[in-house]
């Protein structure tokens, strides 16, 4: 009987928000609305789609010690995800808050992710990152990895294909260093102009 390849995904797994406004969106004033709050994150998301398909996952990323953590670690536990995620007990866990008119269209989105910048180069440098990469068939990560994370990444992978996800139009610019080496780059119409440097 054939094993199920393996991923391994490095990259976001953090609180999301949305607040979506009710009516007309009124600047610099108080807007009625409704907020939602789940567990998101660029690979966090692909993983939990690729599992269902029968890919044998796991997942390293950081958190902080905080309920917010909990709620994620719980998250990555009930999608069948191995949870190979390092904690800050001093540290905030990431999330990412999205106000949005009452079409869906973005107002602002707010990224408290300065753990991963700060986390994730050392990570990919311990053992337990080296081993993970080394026991994968492939890699999925995206744009919440600081470059230097990501050059460490390329560089220790070897010949796994390595899948990426650009994030954001401030994000995928980090990718551009590595984009011979990536098997594929998922991005949007605006993360595609952010990397070609055009309107």
């Amino acid at each position: 009987m054939p094993t199920s390849p393996r991923i391994l995904a490095l990259g976001g797994a953090h609180i999301d928000r949305r607040g979506q406004v009710s009516g007309a969106y009124v600047p610099a004033a108080s807007n009625p609305g409704v907020m939602r709050e789940d567990v998101g994150g660029g690979v966090f998301n692909a993983l939990r789609s690729v599992v269902k398909r029968g890919v044998s996952a796991s997942l390293l990323s950081v958190r902080g010690g905080d309920a917010a953590a909990e709620t994620v670690a719980s998250a990555i536990a009930g999608a069948g995800i191995a949870d190979l995620s390092v904690v800050f007990l001093d540290r905030t866990t990431p999330s990412y808050t999205a106000l949005i008119d009452s079409e869906g269209e973005l107002i602002v989105g707010f990224a408290d992710m300065g753990l991963y910048d700060l986390a994730f180069p050392k990570q990919i440098r311990r053992a337990k990152g080296r081993e993970a990469i080394a026991e994968a068939d492939a890699i999925l990560c995206d744009a919440n990895l600081p470059t230097a994370a990501l050059e460490r990444l390329v560089a220790q992978a070897g010949d796994r294909p390595i899948f990426a996800i650009a994030i954001s139009p401030a994000k995928v610019v980090r990718l551009a260093p590595l984009l011979g080496n990536l098997s594929l780059l998922f991005m949007n119409r605006r993360e595609a102009a952010a990397l070609a440097g055009a309107d």
